[in-house]
């Protein structure tokens, strides 16, 4: 980077310009570059504010960091939230919390670079068109270690991340976590039957049973996106939300007003997955469209079928991403369910500042071993894929190659 740049913290999108965040990589659609996340963008962050959901009151206060020129240009950005707590993040460090307030430190508030309730894998560093990835990762990387040190807390959190910034952040103090998530990878299958041939013959058998089950009591599926996507569905699909968050999470995230927002901000961003019966909607799913990738996140129901979930969330999730050519989907945190219908086991990535130097030395050994056990599950797990034997081969060959 030419020139001098500085990093300033803001606590609400309301002090960020929409139009110049979104020219940021993997914020802005067909950006030259970069590769669209619907996470990232201005639309969802500050609905997510806007809305109540992640907010100062619910212990997500923004910090986010701007990396700015003389003349006050966005040059690079780090999405970041002030928390007093360890919910919504998929990544769970409430072991670290407590041994650390054994000892009598106080780990809360800390910093937390995430999207708020999203375990999904995308740029946590954005920069704008012309800028250096190396020195603005690091420029970025090291403002948030400084900032940690400035608050005088306890740590900084880096969650998602794309492995291309791991670096930065290890220069920068960062310890380096791993964990697993399975994903569907589009492979060039022209339909959901040619992914089907691939599959070991039982496991073609059960699958194609799976969804015939699912569907069995007059069930149909409806895909409505931009415009389908109106207040009477919002309704609706919030009615599924928090019967289901109720019973799983005690507490959902998030508040109806939000839906709203990414309604009227984003709806061309957004595929809602949604099972019908007798005439009403009984089940669905939200999932988010990427310039490569469908992001399923949360379901919800007011009727149980067996197997329903799974057609819903997962199934018709590879149906829309082969009908529109998506290299992949993310279907959200842990799962191993998922493996038989087709989903594979990837590595997810997040890095972690740690302020004092013995929870340090203990985390840093801690995360050794759990990255060994990570890497040793995947590879467990890699070798009971559906696939049909030779073809898991090849394709594990294709990607060594690669």
């Amino acid at each position: 980077m030419s020139g001098d740049v500085t990093i300033k913290v803001v606590q609400s999108f309301k002090e960020i310009d929409a139009d110049g965040w979104n020219r940021l990589t993997g914020a802005a659609r067909n950006r030259p570059g970069g590769v669209y996340n619907p996470f990232n963008s201005h639309a969802f962050l500050s609905s997510l504010e806007e809305s109540g959901s992640a907010t100062a009151r619910t212990g997500w206060l923004g910090h986010h960091l701007l990396m700015e020129d003389e003349d006050g240009v966005l040059l690079g950005a780090l999405p970041c939230y002030l928390k007093s707590h360890s919910k919504g993040e998929y990544v769970f460090d409430q072991g670290w919390a407590d041994a650390y307030e054994r000892a009598g430190g106080d780990y809360y508030p800390k910093l937390q670079s995430a999207i708020p309730f999203t375990p999904a894998t995308g740029p946590r560093i954005m920069l704008a068109e012309g800028i250096d990835p190396a020195s603005g990762h690091a420029a970025l990387a090291a403002g948030l270690s400084q900032a940690t040190e400035r608050l005088g807390i306890s740590s900084a959190h880096v969650t998602f991340l794309p492995e291309s910034e791991l670096g930065a952040f290890e220069t920068a103090g960062f310890l380096h976590r791993t964990d697993q998530q399975f994903h569907f990878i589009n492979r060039g299958y022209g339909d959901h039957e040619a992914f089907l041939a691939e599959l070991s013959s039982s496991k073609r058998k059960n699958l194609r049973k799976e969804r015939r089950t699912a569907l069995q009591n007059g069930i149909t599926i409806d895909w409505l996106t931009g415009k389908d996507l109106t207040e009477a569905i919002w309704d609706q699909f919030y009615a599924f939300y928090m019967d289901t968050g109720s019973r799983k999470w005690g507490r959902p995230y998030l508040t109806r007003d939000f839906y709203s927002l990414i309604g009227e901000r984003m709806a061309d961003d957004i595929l809602l997955v949604m099972a019908k019966r007798d005439g009403r909607y009984i089940a669905g799913a939200i999932n988010f469209i990427g310039e490569e990738v469908l992001f399923g996140r949360h379901w919800g129901c007011i009727e149980d079928h067996p197997f329903l979930h799974f057609e819903v969330c997962y199934h018709q999730a590879i149906d829309y991403a082969l009908a529109h050519k998506l290299k992949k989907v993310e279907a959200g945190a842990q799962g191993e369910h998922k493996l038989a219908r087709g989903y594979e086991p990837v590595i997810t990535h997040s890095a972690h500042f740690i302020s004092h130097p013995g929870l340090r030395r203990a985390v840093a050994a801690y995360l050794e071993e759990e990255r060994r056990e990570v890497e040793h599950m995947g590879d467990y797990l890699g070798g009971h894929t559906p696939f049909r034997k030779g073809e898991r081969q090849q394709r594990e060959g294709e990607e060594q190659d690669g």
